[in-house]
């Protein structure tokens, strides 16, 4: 990769980080989804009733993921019904994860400090501290068990603070890969 590819990458990564992501949730409150501090949201999808969704503080929600506040599947009742409509909001708690990929249907209240997996359809109530995995979503652990877990991982490397050659090299190195 020639010098010139590399700096437009990294230009590209630092802008879509800082200035796309903070832009895409000025946007995001524009139209009406309360969002908290320290938020990270990627590209996802956001329902046409923006002012149903909540957000805390401290979130990070993944590419991919769908938030829903209304239930379509009424159209086949339409014929009968013309006006009929079912919405809920979405409130998202404080210092939670949602994975890549999930859909997060109407009347969902997920709790502060969860973890919700990656390709997860979340309806309902998921309690404080919880791990949620599955279509259905189910809690299938405490998020206080995880933390545990990534602390004995193998594979528990710390990179945070590198750059990306000195990340790539101790990640390589770890996993013993050229």
């Amino acid at each position: 990769m020639s010098i010139a590819s590399k700096v437009r990458n990294g230009a590209f990564t630092i802008l879509n980080r800082l200035l796309f992501g903070q832009l895409r949730i000025a946007l995001l409150r524009a139209y009406g989804v309360k969002i908290g501090a320290k938020c990270n949201i990627y590209y996802s999808q956001f329902s046409t009733e923006h002012y149903l969704i909540e957000i805390g503080n401290h979130v990070v929600v993944s590419k991919g993921v769908q938030f829903l506040t209304h239930d379509g599947a009424v159209w086949i009742f339409r014929d009968k019904y013309p006006d009929l409509d079912l919405f809920g909001p979405i409130k998202i708690g404080n210092n939670t994860c949602i994975g890549l990929n999930c859909i997060i249907l109407p009347n969902t209240h997920i709790g502060d400090n969860c973890i919700i997996s990656a390709g997860s359809v979340v309806k309902g109530k998921i309690p404080d501290n919880s791990l949620v995995m599955g279509n259905p979503a189910k809690v299938v652990m405490k998020t206080n068990m995880q933390e545990k877990l990534y602390l004995l991982s193998p594979n528990k490397i710390p990179t945070k603070n590198l750059s990306y050659k000195a990340k790539k090299q101790k990640i390589k190195a770890h996993f013993k890969t050229e």
